[in-house]
């Protein structure tokens, strides 16, 4: 698992958890319920974080039972130097891509909410300030009720869909147009709830709420817990008002009535919006029911709620499972059959070049004791088959448990092609010998050996020269391919070089009794005898 996608389980963790519980406090304070889903919001912000907090350890069991089947495990052999090299660009790429795709969706959305704070300061700026004696003294004498220190003023905005609050250090209420007409109940009501906004800081937890849900645009947890944050605010502003003595009724009425003449959508969503149609139904719904607990909680202990909360969120994100000290290195070695392969060379490197040297014994286990947490370097060889050369990190607990498989080796052949220059006697080309293997390979034996010529044109001129071959052998024993592996080779002698090794016929390379495909390497030097 990537850091990205653990970072992501880790975030939906958190989310799921808050949601859960918010759901399980339906019938207690919706207060209580905010500050959940507040401690879970951010709590899953600081996931990407994580790695900077202070690790709480899980030490779990190592693993150290051999593995004795790859084709019924998940574990993967250990790589190549060209797979890894493969795998890390295809990760990189990987990694690439989904960046681009979250930075576009990242920038849309702050641009979005951006856009949206801005709209909301230019109907703050066109508004005019209220000077109705009514309002203002009812303000004053709530402001000392609920303990706000700051001037809230109280904007007299150009339509009459507009009730919100707004802003954090300098908080202001957007009233409709008509407001100047109000009754004082409706007054003493608006005011209530807009102001219980203010002492809860609810407009700064909100927008904080999008700014999390902007950098997880991807995560449909986080747009939940958002949405249900914001009407749990409400919530929680509704039993402040119904806490102060309003009849419940009462209020849904005039709940009611302002939201017959809030229904247009140019609403800021930034803003704390006290009458939006979409949710009226349910909070009415909530704040008539008798069952529910409506009492307020105090600022503290609502700071508090959400410390806790938070603080067991930031637990989450900071435990990380850990081997318990160091544990056996083990595992099986198999050729591409799927048979065990004894008798295979492991040389183990830490990061500072210490090794440990293993052999595999007659079922293809072996082990390194004491190998701790940490990146390793592992060379694996064993006659007639390539050469592993990998890295790999040691920390989760099926990481001390590897299954190896080794493909068979290349061949190798060099050929002398030689010839006297001009007047001499016949060039003598010795034969072709097959390179001795071992292991469970039965090597090729060539059967049909064709000699290379020596080029008239290469001879005449007097030019020598080297030509080194890749030729596959086929299961039947006949060449396949052939190709020149050097540039600086004349197309004379790489000619009369491939032509020659295309006619070659060996016996069948045999691995555990069945044929195989293997690569063989070839090397014909030209040479004029003086």
């Amino acid at each position: 698992m990537t850091w990205t996608i653990e970072a992501i389980v880790r975030a939906s963790i958190v989310l799921v958890a808050g949601i859960a519980v918010a759901a399980l406090l339906r019938r207690h304070r919706a207060a209580l319920r905010h500050a959940v889903l507040a401690g879970a919001i951010f709590g899953s912000a600081i996931v990407p974080a994580g790695r900077l907090l202070p690790a709480v350890t899980l030490h779990v069991p190592s693993l150290s039972s051999p593995i004795r089947n790859p084709a019924k495990t998940g574990i993967a052999a250990v790589p190549s130097s060209a797979e890894r090299t493969v795998a890390t660009a295809a990760a990189t790429t990987h990694v690439s891509a989904w960046t681009l795709v979250w930075f576009a969706g990242f920038s849309m959305m702050a641009a979005l909410l951006v856009l949206d704070v801005m709209r909301l300061r230019r109907v703050a700026a066109a508004a005019q300030p209220l000077h109705d004696r009514r309002w203002i003294a009812r303000v004053d004498g709530l402001r000392t009720t609920f303990g706000i220190t700051r001037r809230v003023p109280l904007l007299l905005t150009t339509t009459r869909d507009t009730l919100a609050t707004s802003g954090f250090l300098r908080p202001r209420v957007l009233l409709p147009s008509d407001a100047a007409s109000w009754s004082d109940e409706r007054i003493a009501i608006v005011l209530s709830h807009e102001l219980a906004h203010v002492r809860r800081g609810d407009w700064a937890i909100q927008i904080a709420a999008e700014v999390v849900r902007a950098a997880c645009w991807f995560n449909p947890l986080t747009w939940m817990a958002c949405t249900r944050l914001r009407r749990e605010s409400e919530h929680a502003c509704d039993d402040v008002v119904v806490g102060s003595g309003i009849p419940p009724a009462d209020y849904a009425a005039h709940l009611l009535d302002i939201a017959r003449t809030c229904r247009q959508s140019a609403r800021p969503g930034s803003a704390m919006t006290m009458a939006r149609p979409s949710t009226l139904h349910r909070r009415i719904a909530v704040m008539l029911n008798r069952h529910i607990d409506h009492r307020p909680i105090a600022p503290r202990r609502m700071a508090w709620a959400a410390v806790l909360v938070f603080a067991a969120m930031v637990s989450v994100v900071a435990i990380q499972a850990k081997q318990s000290g160091p544990a056996p290195l083990s595992g099986t070695v198999y050729d591409a059959t799927g048979a065990v392969l004894p008798g295979v060379t492991l040389v183990l490197r830490d990061a500072t070049g210490a090794q440990q040297t293993s052999t595999s014994d007659r079922s293809g286990h072996f082990e390194f004791s004491t190998v701790a947490p940490g990146g390793y370097r592992m060379t694996i060889s064993a006659p007639g088959f390539r050469t592993l050369d990998a890295q790999f990190e040691l920390k989760a607990p099926q990481d001390w448990d590897r299954s190896i498989t080794l493909q068979v080796g290349n061949l190798q052949e060099t050929i002398t092609v030689s010839a006297e220059r001009f007047g001499g006697a016949p060039p003598v080309v010795p034969g072709a010998q097959p390179v001795r293997v071992g292991g469970d390979i039965r090597p090729p034996m060539k059967t049909l050996d064709v000699r290379p010529v020596y080029p008239p044109e290469m001879r005449a001129a007097g030019r020598e020269g080297v030509v080194p071959l890749e030729a596959i052998i086929r299961p039947d024993g006949t060449v396949g391919s052939v190709r020149v592996l050097s540039a600086d080779v004349h197309p004379d002698f790489a000619i009369a070089a491939v032509d020659a090794v295309r006619q070659w016929r060996f016996t069948p390379t045999l691995l555990n009794g069945k044929p195989v495909e293997v690569v063989m390497n070839v090397s014909i030097s030209f040479k004029l005898a003086d």
